[in-house]
């Protein structure tokens, strides 16, 4: 089911009605809601599965004593939730308006994640591994790069996956940050 939850947004944005998750399925909407109660019960579950996912994802990477600090950060910074439905503005649009809830959720994750990677460059800058500017114009520059991979726009314009594109900026980012 969760699947195919994942598919409607990815066919419709969030606002697809419960009748078409079923009709997709194949199955009744009484059948559909013998499981979830609601849309934003689904999603709820969905944004949780992100979350778990990208929280494994850097706990890998930050607890890997082979990487560098260089390392870690450039892996900490691409990271990204494989439901890729939470990477597109239109839908995250979609989730802030409509489901406020939601919203808060995912987004309230991604302020802590933004902690994982300031702790990275605040140590980088104190093992002089990272130039020492100001964290605060970091961590905007950063996060401002981040965001533009959500313009879904960009990466078909160009051609390009959201990967490919985040590989690219954290490079230029670590390139222009690291001392050597």
């Amino acid at each position: 089911m969760l699947e195919g939850f994942r598919k409607e947004i990815q066919r419709q944005g969030i606002r697809f009605s419960m009748d078409d998750l079923a009709s997709r399925l194949g199955v009744s909407k009484k059948t559909l809601y013998k499981y979830y109660s609601s849309k934003a019960e689904i999603l709820d579950e969905l944004i949780d599965l992100a979350i778990e996912n990208m929280e494994e994802k850097a706990a890998v990477i930050i607890n890997n004593e082979q990487l560098s600090l260089a390392e870690k950060l450039k892996g900490v910074i691409a990271v990204i939730p494989d439901q890729q439905e939470l990477t597109d503005m239109r839908t995250l649009n979609q989730i802030k308006k409509y489901f406020p809830e939601q919203w808060e959720k995912f987004d309230s994750f991604l302020q802590s994640d933004w902690e994982k990677i300031r702790n990275l460059v605040e140590l980088g800058i104190k093992e002089g591994i990272i130039k020492d500017f100001n964290v605060s114009v970091i961590m905007k520059v950063i996060i401002t790069s981040i965001n533009t991979t959500i313009d879904q726009s960009f990466f078909l314009e160009n051609q390009i996956t959201p990967e490919a594109a985040l590989k690219e900026i954290v490079s230029i980012l670590m390139d222009g940050l690291l001392e050597n």
